[in-house]
């Protein structure tokens, strides 16, 4: 047979790992930002300025400095940038480090078009810039892990797409006839990629030529689509792809074959299969349809079995060569990274039973938990990965392997430090949440006792962060030192004979997955199949059966002032610290009963677009904040939180009280939720909205100057009417409306009314 002779493209390789290792680096920042700011909540004034004495200030005196940056460098959108970076920028470009030079030399063949190849890696880094200007403006739609607004999640899934038609045109060229279990990870990432980025991201933009837009789904519609993406984010970018990167990296560094073919083919059809299924444990207790909760716990538990298949399987090819691990750092990353997995996926179906997630859930024990898979499994394996490719990449030994064990050993502390710390505080928030008097009080009625207990392992976490971050630091150091002492080789000659045009159809003998292994388009389509089952399950028939979601009579659209604040609440990313959603647990109908005691009810929610029930509680829960606390006591808490909270950890948003509120696309909203959303807003409601925000702003900022006369004074001396246009007041309307629709006990549904 004729041998043909070709090239592999090293040098998209190399782009992508550039990418990798800078953007890991800013996501490791951006992550010790957020983690500071948790025990020192006054980093923006000692950057950019306070009229608060007690603070050391690198700026002027004064608070505009602060005012000025708009919020740009909050504790909300750093965060928002941190998950972005670690998920989009860090994570999948090393997965693209992976695939682009893994599928080259499994298949025998060059990328099919380096066109492709260059327009996904452009378009994918423009997006991540696109998304760090678009945060830092507040410019986001609050849902987790999906915060892009529209024009960016155009691009995401363009770019995604052109991955795509370039890896399956790559498969077609193959000169090799069985496809590696890699790529079957490969495939499965991609087909559930798009169905998920695409159905998550369903929004009607307000206009097309603006960035706001609002969620197809409304409440619980919204939460369900939102966690069926969510947990499969961490499933099918954060998980599936890596799995390939192990099948085809461990076994190579380790110079070992993979313990199990048959473990790989378990390992991969049931994990594709059962991961689908578990998003709904993220709303254990919630508004959810109790079915839905029930069937996200019981796939959460299966997935136990093929998670720890996979890690069995990848633990096992180190069979012989555990003598290796003690020298190579290389395959020291794969064994943390490996056993890291095994310790998430063990937890991850702890976290979903009921039991376990009544306390868990908006604790600190999740973060731990993601961090865990974040920082041992990805990161790890994306270190290994690239310590196993510069070398060969630069034809040179690596510079420093005492530097590569200095990273590993700061990187395995670094994570200890921070998750032993954060699961500590997670069962501390957890426990003390619950804790009742025998009179039937909350020991810990203030929220700040609860919080201010935390902060000794908040600053623990900030130093294993600290530690992890070094480790990174010494890769940097050690990968440019490498690459200079090397010579990059761009273009690798290689050679393979054609592959023999014969039958797709089953041959006599032949097994059924050998049969899929040379049918990959047979492969993608049952993977798809496999995928889609417990998509269609759990996801349409709560979109579909309105009586899901009864509505509650006395529950009644926003007002357009209040739809205004709603939206600086998403553009301020309140929903990073504060959840929207009661529990029906006696202690948090206790703590957050405002006026009534009700715990949420799903109809209460089908005006929001998108839901904020929010995943961590930093803060108190805010769905009965309604008339809990006067328009001036809101006032002054965003204005400066210590003044009224003595030790919180809440940033300040003086720039919401300098602010007017932009009215000019107050009406459109309004319209688009009548007219696209059928949002019952009369005609006259509409054509009156400017007035209606007016005599509502008025009523604020009297009853702020009616409860506050120090604010009154102040007021005195400027403009009249100055007040009632600023942003601060939008914000506390939405603030006071929550929560106030459901006054009894009795809650009268359209099916009882």
């Amino acid at each position: 047979m004729e041998t043909q002779k070709f090239s592999y493209d090293n040098s998209i390789v190399r782009a992508f790992l550039y990418a990798t290792v800078t953007f890991g680096i800013i996501g490791f920042l951006f992550g010790l930002t957020a983690a500071l700011m948790l025990f020192y909540p006054e980093l923006p004034e000692f950057l950019f300025g306070t009229d608060d004495t007690t603070i050391r200030s690198l700026a002027s005196g004064n608070i505009q400095g602060l005012i000025n940056t708009q919020g740009a460098f909050g504790f909300g959108r750093i965060r928002m940038l941190h998950t972005t970076t670690v998920i989009f920028a860090f994570v999948c470009n090393s997965v693209f480090v992976g695939v682009y030079y893994s599928l080259q030399r499994l298949l025998k063949t060059r990328m099919y078009s380096d066109t492709l190849s260059w327009i996904h890696f452009w378009s994918w880094q423009i997006m991540i810039i696109a998304a760090y200007i678009t945060f830092f403006m507040g410019i986001n739609t609050s849902k987790e892990y999906a915060e892009h607004e529209w024009p960016i999640d155009i691009l995401i899934a363009f770019s995604w797409i052109v991955f795509g038609i370039n890896m399956f045109m790559t498969i077609a060229r193959r000169r090799v006839r069985h496809i590696y279990v890699a790529i079957w990870f490969y495939i499965g990432t991609w087909i559930a990629v798009v169905m998920l980025h695409i159905f998550n991201n369903l929004e009607v933009p307000l206009s097309f030529t603006g960035w706001k837009s609002y969620s197809a789904y409304a409440g619980v519609k919204d939460a369900i689509v939102q966690w069926w993406y969510g947990h499969n984010a961490v499933a099918f970018i954060l998980t599936t792809p890596v799995l390939g990167l192990m099948y085809y990296f461990l076994p190579k560094a380790a110079d070992r074959p993979v313990f199990s073919y048959k473990l790989s083919i378990i390992h991969f059809w049931s994990l594709i299969f059962v991961y689908i299924w578990a998003g709904p444990h993220h709303l254990q207790y919630t508004a959810l349809p109790a079915w839905a909760q029930a069937v996200g716990t019981g796939f959460s538990i299966m997935l136990i079995a093929p998670s720890w298949g996979g890690m069995l399987n990848g633990l096992l090819t180190l069979r012989g060569a555990w003598d290796k691990v003690r020298e190579n750092p290389i395959l020291k990353f794969f064994v943390v990274a490996v056993t890291c997995y095994g310790m998430a996926t063990f937890e991850g179906p702890l976290l979903a039973t009921k039991n376990i997630n009544k306390i868990g859930h908006f604790t600190d024990w999740v973060i731990g938990h993601v961090h865990l898979g974040a920082l041992g499994w990805n990161g790890f394996m994306a270190f290994g990965v690239i310590y196993y490719l510069i070398p060969i990449l630069w034809r040179t030994k690596l510079y420093s392997v005492k530097m590569a064990n200095w990273h590993f050993w700061l990187g395995t502390l670094g994570i200890i430090f921070y998750a032993v710390p954060m699961y500590i505080s997670g069962f501390t928030q957890g426990l003390m949440w619950k804790q009742f008097n025998p009179d039937g009080t909350l020991v810990w009625k203030n929220w700040l006792d609860t919080v201010t207990a935390i902060i000794p392992y908040f600053k623990m976490r900030f130093v294993g962060g600290f530690l992890y971050f070094s480790g990174g630091i010494l890769m940097v150091i050690n990968l440019i030192a490498t690459a200079r002492k090397g010579s990059f080789q761009k273009e690798v000659p290689a050679e393979a004979p054609a592959l023999a045009n014969i039958s797709g159809k089953r041959k006599e003998g032949e097994g059924t997955h050998l049969w899929l292994e040379r049918t990959p388009a047979i492969m993608g389509i049952l993977s798809l199949l496999t995928i889609s089952i417990g998509s269609m399950v759990e996801i349409i028939p709560t979109l579909s059966l309105k009586k899901s979601v009864p509505t509650i009579s006395a529950v009644k659209p926003y007002s357009p002032l209040e739809l205004e604040g709603r939206d600086i609440y998403i553009r301020e990313a309140c929903n990073s610290c504060h959840s929207q959603m009661v529990r029906p647990f006696r202690d948090e109908i206790v703590r957050f009963n405002g006026k009534n005691g009700q715990y949420s009810k799903a109809g209460e929610f089908v005006y929001d677009r998108p839901f904020l029930w929010g995943s961590k509680r930093t803060g108190p829960d805010l769905q009965r904040e309604g008339g809990k606390n006067p328009s001036s006591w809101h006032y002054k808490h965003m204005y400066n939180p210590r003044s009224t909270s003595a030790g919180s950890i809440m940033p300040r948003f003086p720039w919401l009280i300098a602010n007017n509120l932009d009215r000019s696309k107050m009406v459109d909203k309004m319209v688009l939720m009548k007219n696209v959303f059928d949002v019952p807003y009369t005609k006259a409601e509409i054509d009156t909205a400017n007035q209606w925000a007016n005599n509502q702003s008025a009523k604020i900022v009297r009853d702020i100057f009616s409860e506050a006369n120090d604010l009154k004074q102040a007021y005195a001396k400027r403009p009249q009417g100055e007040l009632e246009k600023k942003e601060i007041v939008a914000l506390i309307a939405y603030l006071q409306r929550l929560g106030t629709d459901i006054k009894t006990t009795e809650i009268k549904t359209a099916s009882n009314n």
